[in-house]
């Protein structure tokens, strides 16, 4: 990690120097000529640290000497960040304050003072690079230009070959037919077709390559292997090699490719290129147009571990090559450890040896590398002794792994090689949420914008996708509910994020006793006791830049309390921390010292359930960039100097449940990214003294969620309204309006409240929309208009306890997939119109409708619809339209599960139900009025799931229940007599359910299912 922070952090130093703030700093404390000579310092220097890096892990001498020079700029970078927090400070206060208070603080003995001592850091830390640099002179470093570092040459990888054994490819047989199959197709449009197999490092994808290549029946077979430096004079030398079995004699292009082109020229071709890295789309097509003289149906393989090369490359989507199941990786073991599986099927060794391979995690190259270790083992005993003692450390300790896992590691540009290093500090299997790695690589300063226009927050994100992409990160899942997005390293990667950091980062855990000095990021579990066991003494105070917490809050419960004074203690030792969190660590009360951190960009005091104020202290921190405030449920207040806290990006106020209003000037907080929460005082004698809706008018960089809180509070929505701007928040995704408490019957309050929503029209981009508490009549024109979608891009849309709403006329929302309608007791129809454009609705959700007494005929448009949930509609009848008539359709074919739930209208199924071909759940609770279910019952020939709950008027099942044969489980609760006759053997429906493999079955009042239902 040392040698990828050293060039990251002179960058830093020599872009923070730029005339502008030279000039600004110049003429605050008169310290320019040092500055300026602390940057060609640096400058002189960064054109050899390319080369540093590249050695770094080859040669000692040069580890101890980036080392130093770590420090060194680490100091700089501090000195310097001294000076911009000074800077914010003095406009702060000249903007802010009273004048007296800017004499004292900025009189000329204060700014003198400063100057001086400045001014003597600058020379130290100068002197100390000075010093340094002479050392490099026996180290030999060359000379690079820093543009070319996305052009310098890496530690090669052994060249390849084509030749393979047919016997050492094991557990490929599928991947090896779709590769075939590609080969051997000659329906193809383009003069040549190319297929990318992508994969991790040691996967296989050589030797796949390889297989097909002897096997491939092609006139003529080239194989290069690329590797990392991607020369297209070379690799076309290399093709014409392949291809005559004699080097070129020419080195012009223009030879080159006249030669190229007469040995492909007209024939049939196969071309392997291995290990392929380059992403220049220009090269790649510069080489490509020089390959398409050959015969229709040729044919490229293109191996890689980036899937954007195989875009990049591929004519037809990647083939993804994955680890080997746990019955080929023992296959390979025990070949390879030269054991064979037939003869000691009788012994324990086969089993020791399954165990052994699920370390593997699928890995030819690991399993390999572990066999040859078993090869001169031949006892179970040394088999055994082997699992327990050696294997936790092989991954580690074996070069064939680590070169392999090294190389890629080598291919990183040096900002991902910070933020994948930094990922040691969480264990092993650990899930790492997406938006807080961003954060924290945010706060740690590893996000390198290349201009101003970029936002942190989206260069940070592509971060992350490359190294997910780069099969650094795995298992990437994001939330249908939430949208949190989540992901995991290998432990081979992780082992590698490990060695990488090296002492940079530590993992403290409760045996730990000493802390190596040089350490600069510590995370800490959830037994771990920060003040007892941190060994301050064995630290450099000013070396620790992060801790960070690695537990969840559930897992902290025990915890015993962090006491002011321990908190202050902490701060104390630890002046230079750039991120402190404190999740769940039982925080009481924050102490003022906490302003002494001045270069505090993240702080996180999220689960603090008993913390209840922050000091107006905090609001000194202005380099801070996230406040994490989540689940301090007892948090009564924000800081009232909130607006001092320019650098702060995100602010998450979810679950402080005891927060009724945001503080004033909230809204100078332009840098603001996350907001989760905007609470508006319900008091209208409050409002002049805290947030009103117009403090989010230039909050236009809020991204994600939302939600505001006690809109019906707002009285002059004329003014209010259109201040807030939320049409200008293109990037807001998820909005929520919560009216808070409203009197439903005052007509002129719904009416306000209808042209204040009107007026909080949100930008076409969002994607999700609650309105809950709403007490107007009718929705406004960009929600309902049929013809022209205000919100082309929303596909969830909640309408909860709108209570004066009686009807809802139409959405013209042909995105929506999920729509949840929801406590709106005096609605009485959903005419057609309001469903007609829905197509792409997937799930509906009509609940606590207690006036509604029909569906409307307009449900037949939803095509796409797989669930249904009807709940708590008194009056609703199913079974009947708008119109009174029976209600009969062909529609809802794609229809996956229906719940009912409280209908007393319901009598007996409705016969549009039967129709459902698709219907693989149906639920039937609480219907106490539901007498029968239809003989037709048959028709519902994919239902699998049966639930009958709370319908004490049921009490008999039809014979067509037996002829429900893809039904596997049927579940009957609170039906007394219908219970009674489906008793296994003996009761008289019994023979009608009797082929259902899974059948429960109990007699309970309903009053316990309303309680706890299942």
């Amino acid at each position: 990690m040392a040698e990828a922070v050293i060039f990251n952090i002179a960058g830093k130093i020599v872009d923070y120097l730029v005339p502008q703030a030279l000039e600004k700093v110049g003429k605050l404390w008169g310290v320019r000529h040092e500055l300026e000579g602390l940057k060609d310092t640096v400058s002189m220097l960064r054109p050899f640290l390319d080369h540093a890096e590249e050695q770094y892990h080859q040669i000692p001498h040069i580890q101890v000497w980036v080392e130093k020079l770590k420090d060194a700029f680490y100091e700089a970078q501090d000195v310097l960040e001294e000076f911009n927090i000074e800077a914010m400070r003095r406009e702060l206060r000249g903007h802010n304050e009273m004048i007296k208070e800017v004499r004292t603080f900025f009189s000329s003995s204060n700014q003198l003072a400063f100057k001086l001592k400045m001014s003597d850091k600058v020379r130290t830390v100068r002197g100390r690079i000075q010093a340094i640099i002479k050392a490099d002179r026996e180290f030999n470093l060359d000379e690079r230009p820093v543009h070319s570092r996305v052009e310098r040459e890496r530690r090669k990888r052994e060249e390849t070959h084509s030749f393979i054994r047919e016997e050492d490819i094991i557990g490929r047989h599928d991947d090896k037919k779709a590769v075939m199959n590609f080969l051997l197709n000659s329906d193809v449009k383009e003069p040549i077709s190319i297929l990318p197999i992508v994969g991790f490092g040691g996967v296989g994808k050589t030797a796949l390559a390889k297989c097909v290549y002897q096997d491939s029946k092609f006139g003529l077979k080239m194989w290069v292997c690329v590797s990392d430096d991607f020369d297209v004079k070379k690799i076309v030398k290399n093709i014409i090699a392949c291809a005559n079995k004699e080097e070129p004699t020419g080195d012009t292009m223009e030879l080159l490719q006249s030669n190229l082109r007469k040995e492909i020229n007209g024939k049939k071709y196969l071309l392997v290129l291995d290990d392929v890295w380059n992403k220049d789309q220009d090269k790649w097509l510069s080489l490509k147009t020089l390959l398409e003289g050959g015969a229709r149906g040729s044919k490229i393989l293109i191996t890689t571990r980036d899937p954007l090369v195989a875009e990049i490359t591929g004519t037809v989507p990647p083939h993804s090559l994955k680890g080997l199941s746990e019955s080929a990786s023992l296959d390979l073991l025990m070949k390879v450890a030269g054991q064979k599986i037939e003869e000691i099927q009788d012994s324990n060794m086969l089993a020791i040896g399954q165990e052994i391979v699920r370390k593997c995690s699928g890995v030819p190259l690991v399993v390999r590398t572990i066999g040859s270790l078993l090869f001169f083992k031949k006892t179970e005993s040394e088999w055994l002794h082997f699992k327990d003692h050696e294997l936790p450390e092989v991954s580690q300790r074996e070069d064939s792994i680590k070169s392999t896992l090294m190389l890629s590691y080598d291919h990183l540009p040096s900002h991902l090689k910070q933020c994948f290093a930094f990922c040691s500090l969480f264990p092993q299997d650990y899930v790492m949420k997406k938006q807080t790695l961003v954060n924290l690589w945010m706060a740690e300063g590893f996000i390198q914008p290349s201009n101003k226009n970029q936002h942190l927050e989206d260069i940070a994100n592509g971060y992350f996708i490359e190294l997910l992409w780069s099969n650094f990160f795995q298992d990437y899942e994001k939330s249908p509910n939430t949208n949190e997005e989540t992901c995991k390293m290998h432990d081979l990667m992780h082992n590698l994020a490990c060695m990488v950091s090296g002492t940079e980062c530590w993992v403290a855990r409760d045996d730990t006793k000493s802390i190596p000095e040089r350490t600069r990021h510590i995370s800490y579990g959830p037994t771990f006791n920060l003040m007892g066991k941190l060994p301050i003494s064995r630290l450099k105070a000013n070396a620790l830049r992060t801790i960070v917490s690695t537990a969840r809050y559930w897992e902290m419960k025990e915890r015993e309390v962090m006491s002011e004074a321990d908190l202050c203690q902490l701060i104390q030792n630890f002046e230079k921390l750039r991120i402190m969190d404190l999740q769940a660590t039982v925080v009481e009360k924050v102490p003022r010292s906490i302003c002494k951190l001045k270069q505090l960009t993240y702080l996180d005091l999220s689960h603090n359930v008993t913390l209840k104020r922050l000091p107006n202290s905090i609001t000194r921190l202005q380099n801070l960039q996230t406040l994490n405030l989540y689940g301090c449920g007892s948090l009564e207040e924000l800081p009232r100097g909130i607006k001092k806290l320019v650098s702060l990006r995100n602010l998450n106020i979810d679950f402080c449940s005891n927060l009724s209003y945001m503080p004033r000037g909230l809204g100078q907080l332009t840098s603001l990214h996350m907001l989760t929460r905007f609470i508006l005082p319900k008091e209208k004698a409050l409002a002049k003294n805290y947030c009103g809706l117009g403090e989010l008018n230039g909050l236009n960089n809020i991204r994600g969620s939302l939600r505001i809180e006690n809109v019906g509070s707002v009285t002059d929505t004329a003014v209010e309204s259109k201040t807030a701007n939320l049409i200008g928040k293109h990037s807001l995704e998820s909005l929520t309006l919560y009216w808070g408490d409203c009197h439903i019957d005052d007509a002129v309050t719904g009416d306000r409240s209808e042209a204040l929503l009107d007026e909080l029209r949100p930008h076409s981009n969002l994607q999700k929309l609650n309105i809950e508490g709403y007490n107007g009549e009718g929705f406004p024109k960009w929600m309902t208009d049929c013809h022209v979608s205000s919100l082309p891009n929303l596909a969830e849309l909640v309408l909860k306890d709108c209570k004066r709403c009686k009807h809802v006329l139409g959405f013209g929302l042909n995105k929506l997939k999920k729509l949840e309608i929801s406590g709106m007791e005096l609605l009485e129809c959903l005419s057609e119109e309001c469903w007609q454009s829905l197509t792409s609705l997937a799930c509906l959700w009509i609940r606590g409708c207690h006036q509604l007494t029909s569906l409307s005929l307009g449900i037949r448009h939803l095509s796409s619809l797989e669930h249904l949930d009807i709940s708590e509609c008194w009056e609703l009848d199913i079974s009947k339209d708008e119109s009174g008539n029976i209600f009969d359709f062909h529609g809802l074919e794609s229809l996956r599960s229906l719940f009912i739930e409280e209908l007393p209208k319901l009598a007996s199924l409705p016969q549009w139900l039967l129709q459902l071909s698709s219907l693989r759940r149906l639920r039937i609770c609480q219907c106490s009025n539901l007498k029968s279910l239809p003989e037709q019952i048959e028709a519902l020939q994919s239902l699998e799931w049966l639930e009958i709950i709370g319908c004490p008027s049921l009490t008999s099942l039809p014979e067509g229940m037996r002829r429900l044969t893809s039904l596997t489980h049927l579940t009957i609760f609170g039906c007394p007599e219908l219970v009674e006759r489906c008793k296994r053997d003996a009761g008289e429906d019994w023979h009608k359910i009797a082929h259902i493999p899974s059948i429960s079955h109990h007699i309970v009042t309903p009053e316990i299912i309303e309680e706890g239902d299942p």
